[in-house]
């Protein structure tokens, strides 16, 4: 271990932007909550009217997870249920960005020269990324408390969030072990937090119906860190579950680190064709071998997304049925059809915010293959800057127009009282502000390719927009930040096409001056 301590401060360093940003994000959005079910369900007989049909219906059940509770705390931890989520992919990707993605780029390599241990490196970035999540607890319980809810369930709550990050700084310790390139260890890092989503989702459902495989969630981290039920029971226990996953999981990465060489994984690397196909001879052909496995992993995931998001638009007028209490809030929010309107605009700025992480992965995608030196070794053929540039940005533009479409087509498929129309006119209105963001993604890469992950910054700060910006009635401006706040609202809303057009005009001008700052630049720098 002998300088790790200094690593930790290296990383502190290098992420001094990124890593707070989604550390004290995601531990501020459920104070929002808060002020939201207040505002909608301010009476104690409104709030367990709608916990009673809530906790019974799969389609909330399946985005959420279990209710077990009526109270205002426990309601709010319901509602935050997909955090748990969003904090171990932060906490994954951490990972493996400083270790599998240091060692594929050599950095590894000239850290090891000097007086280092062999699993400092490690070390240092597992206890970095957990202080992240202990940061992010810290903050969701302090925040929690000064709502005014009870001590010891935004203890649990805060507990929930930082479990989240422990586990899955785990997984992401093993996934770095496993392959030679920091893309694999992603994607197999990725698979695991999908598989543990699904089962989560196969228990919790299970659950609402006849109870046969509500085992399932106790196969996955997520279902245990939200077996916490806080301000509930507050059961401490699976906690154990998730610390001692940790723990082993850490430990039997070191274990495969101490068995393999630099530069190599556990997994042998598959060797690739003796002649390359026709198709690998022009630029567009060998973006499309880049792009492929990350645009039909995305389209697939996008596909899910519609499904779960239809399923819970069938089921926000299903709760108010019979229901006076709760007929008599949605007639406040402007009866059924505006509900529904509302409920599906809503859902297309979520859609939208997560196209553009798409549209912000791929351009960065760049960057990757300008570190490893691929670039380089394209651009000294026939082929110009322009044209490496323009095939690649051609899935990062094109690329969030596809799966927007696949989620609208999806969400229409389970929702068939809905008009395809509006409801996929809702999704692709959001085309001009995912390029907005993408456009600021290749402007870092273009112009300061060394800060370009600071590109993730923008969809952070469009999160917190998102989910709190109004609840906490922030002031216009700040809300203007986010280029979805200017998207026209659909279905429901008026078409204007001045914002459109203007979103796309300043896409289009960030995306052109990164692209000249890249012709001007050194490559690699």
């Amino acid at each position: 271990m002998t300088g790790a301590g200094r690593l930790v401060r290296l990383i502190l360093r290098r992420d001094r932007i990124i890593m707070p940003v989604w550390a004290v994000l995601l531990g501020l959005v459920p104070a929002g909550y808060v002020a939201s079910f207040e505002g909608l369900f301010p009476t104690d007989a409104e709030r367990i009217d709608y916990a009673r049909l809530s906790a019974t219906n799969t389609g909330f059940v399946t985005l959420y997870g279990p209710l077990h509770g009526s109270s205002l705390g426990e309601l709010v931890a319901w509602r935050a249920g997909f955090l748990p989520v969003l904090a171990g992919l932060c906490a994954l990707l951490t990972v493996i960005r400083h270790t599998r993605a240091d060692e594929e780029a050599g950095r590894t390599e000239l850290i090891g020269a000097a007086a280092v241990g062999r699993h400092a490196q490690l070390a240092a970035a597992v206890l970095t990324t957990c202080a992240a999540g202990l940061l992010m607890g810290v903050v969701l319980t302090a925040a929690m408390v000064g709502q005014g809810l009870p001590a010891a369930g935004s203890l649990a709550f805060g507990a929930e969030m930082t479990l989240s990050v422990f586990v899955f700084a785990g997984v992401g310790a093993v996934a770095a072990q496993l392959t030679s390139g920091a893309r694999g260890a992603r994607s197999i890092a990725l698979t695991v937090l999908a598989a543990a989503f699904v089962l989560r989702v196969g228990g919790d459902t299970s659950a609402v119906g006849d109870g046969s495989l509500r085992w399932m969630s106790w196969l996955s981290p997520i279902g245990w860190v939200q077996h916490l039920f806080p301000y509930g029971v507050n059961d401490w226990w699976p906690a154990l579950l998730a610390l001692a996953f940790t723990v082993v999981t850490v430990a039997v990465a070191g274990r495969l680190q101490s068995r393999r060489d630099l530069g190599v994984g556990q997994l042998p690397a598959r060797l690739g064709p003796a002649s390359a196909p026709a198709g690998l001879s022009s630029p567009f052909g060998l973006a499309w071998r880049l792009h492929r496995g990350m645009l039909v992993a995305w389209t697939i995931g996008f596909a899910l997304l519609g499904l779960i998001f239809g399923g819970v638009g069938a089921s926000v007028l299903d709760i108010a049925a019979g229901n006076q209490g709760l007929s008599d809030v949605f007639t406040r929010l402007g009866g059924s059809d505006a509900l529904v309107d509302s409920y599906f605009a809503g859902i297309a700025s979520i859609v939208g915010l997560i196209a553009a992480c798409y549209g912000v992965q791929t351009t960065l995608r760049m960057r990757d293959e300008e570190q490893t030196g691929h670039t380089e070794a394209v651009l000294t053929t026939s082929v110009s800057r322009y044209t490496w540039a323009g095939t690649n940005l051609f899935f990062a533009l094109l690329g969030p127009a596809v799966v927007l479409a696949v989620e609208g087509l999806a969400t229409s498929l389970t929702y068939p009282d809905g008009d395809l129309g509006e409801i996929l006119g809702g999704v692709l209105v959001q085309l001009p502000a995912v390029w907005v963001l993408a456009g600021v993604a290749v402007l870092a890469f273009g112009l300061v390719p060394r800060l370009s992950a600071v590109a993730w910054a923008p969809p952070a700060m469009c999160l917190l927009v998102l989910l709190v910006g109004q609840t906490l009635q922030l002031d216009q401006w700040f809300l203007d930040i986010s280029p979805f706040t200017h998207v026209p609202k659909l279905p429901g809303g008026d078409l204007s096409a001045l914002p459109l057009v203007s979103l796309t005009v300043v896409a289009a001008a960030l995306t052109a001056v990164g692209v000249t700052g890249l012709r001007r630049r050194n490559v690699p720098e």
